[in-house]
């Protein structure tokens, strides 16, 4: 029996820096997204448990290592559970805001995009991180 696979990550937002207007002129939030060139992919900032490490601390890591940015965890949001390599794998997210940063690419991550929601939703990959977006969405602030 495959033993399960513990990871964590967060839905990162900010509030646009362009004067209250994200990148496409609206008002409200933008969501990072990370293109892992491995995959070739474009998720959430996230990744595996250190032994030890609690989902919140992995969490936190994960965005600094990934974006850049340190953030503030919010809401926890719920776990995505799917299969990774044949073995089943659990990922608890949190809503979080960025904070200080900058992002400088690496091995893992390529690529950093800032986006409003509708857009973010349309350039996520897999299906499972737009319904977690989806569930993400009431918790974020409004314009």
């Amino acid at each position: 029996m495959s033993t399960t696979v513990r990871a964590a990550g967060c839905v990162l937002w900010r509030r646009p820096p362009h004067g209250g207007h994200g990148a496409d002129g609206a008002d409200g939030v933008e969501i990072c997204l990370v293109h892992r060139p491995r995959y070739d992919d474009w998720s959430f900032p996230k990744g595996k448990l250190k032994r030890g490490e609690s989902p919140r601390d992995a969490a936190l890591r994960e965005v600094l290592e990934e974006t850049g940015h340190h953030c503030v965890p919010g809401a926890v949001l719920p776990m995505v559970r799917y299969l990774a390599n044949g073995r089943p794998k659990e990922v608890t997210y949190w809503s979080a805001e960025a904070t200080a940063g900058a992002f400088v690419p690496n091995r893992e991550v390529d690529e950093v995009v800032w986006l409003a929601p509708e857009a973010a939703r349309a350039r996520l990959t897999h299906p499972r991180d737009r319904a977690l977006l989806d569930t993400a969405r009431p918790a974020l602030p409004q314009p």
